[in-house]
């Protein structure tokens, strides 16, 4: 089988944490490959993501690599034997690979937290709100194009019919940009006030009076893994979105949300200014 031109992020970060388990083992990747009776380009294709591993043959590089950490090898597994066409598939001629990446990943999270300075969380805009988004940052898009993009962001926010718990914090300034005119804005902050009576999410503010906060360049989305070790964070770059899971860096964001977390309004508190933030438009 010729390897995968594409690989989705969840099977280049299979690939990625077997890579760890045999660097953590101080093995080299030659020597593996000899040892399972392979190329060592099948190795490196497979810790790439551009091949696949069946469960035998990753329960016995886990345990070639000494790894015994049950969960970790369990959950390694279950994304081997992942066969599962999620409902992005069908978007895949239309968007960019790392936005049906970025579905996967919330399809499959544990929970999500997201922090978001200027922009209302994807999941949680207005069929206006991201018609008038994409209308202004690209107005020349082929209307085929934006349709789709338009009817995948919306499909997206069914994540929060799923009972996946959903942790949001949103600075004032995304409340208070006019995306599409007021009446947009006053809707789509009407809808935030509706969506967070759903148990499974969590909605909170920082207020432009929030003393001393610098936080404006750590807008994230936190992915929670089965197990820890495969937690994901995304964030937006100009060049599109970047997944990141080293678990020196995945440590480094757990501590910028925590910090972030600790001054945001409380639940009561941010209802409220986003219904008066609403009442001012």
């Amino acid at each position: 089988m010729p390897p995968r031109d594409i690989p989705t992020a969840r099977q280049v970060r299979l690939g990625a944490e077997l890579r760890r388990l045999r660097e953590a083992a101080g093995l080299v990747s030659r020597d593996v490959a000899a040892w399972l009776g392979t190329s060592q380009a099948q190795i490196s294709n497979i810790e790439s993501g551009k091949h696949g591993v069946s469960e035998e043959r990753l329960r016995k590089l886990a345990a070639h690599y000494a790894c015994v950490d049950a969960r970790l090898v369990d959950a390694l597994a279950d994304l081997a034997n992942e066969r599962e066409k999620g409902w992005w598939v069908a978007y895949r001629s239309a968007l960019a690979p790392k936005a049906l990446d970025l579905a996967e990943l919330e399809h499959h999270a544990s929970y999500v937290r997201t922090f978001q300075v200027v922009h209302i969380p994807g999941v949680l805009q207005t069929e206006e709100h991201v018609r008038a988004a994409l209308a202004f940052v690209e107005p020349e898009q082929p209307e085929d194009v934006r349709e789709a993009r338009v009817a995948f962001r919306l499909r997206r926010g069914r994540i929060l019919e799923s009972g996946t718990p959903y942790d949001v914090i949103i600075h004032e300034a995304a409340l208070r940009m006019r995306v599409g005119g007021s009446k947009v804005t006053r809707a789509q902050l009407t809808y935030l006030l509706q969506a967070s009576e759903r148990e499974s999410l969590t909605l909170r503010v920082i207020p432009f009076a929030t003393e001393g906060f610098a936080g404006a360049g750590l807008a994230m989305q936190y992915f929670g893994g089965v197990v820890s070790q495969l937690d994901t964070v995304q964030i937006d770059t100009p060049h599109g979105a970047e997944y990141i899971d080293p678990p020196a860096q995945l440590h480094r964001y757990r501590t910028k949300l925590e910090r972030v977390d600790s001054v945001a309004l409380a639940e009561d508190a941010s209802l409220g200014l986003i219904r008066r933030i609403a009442q001012e438009l």
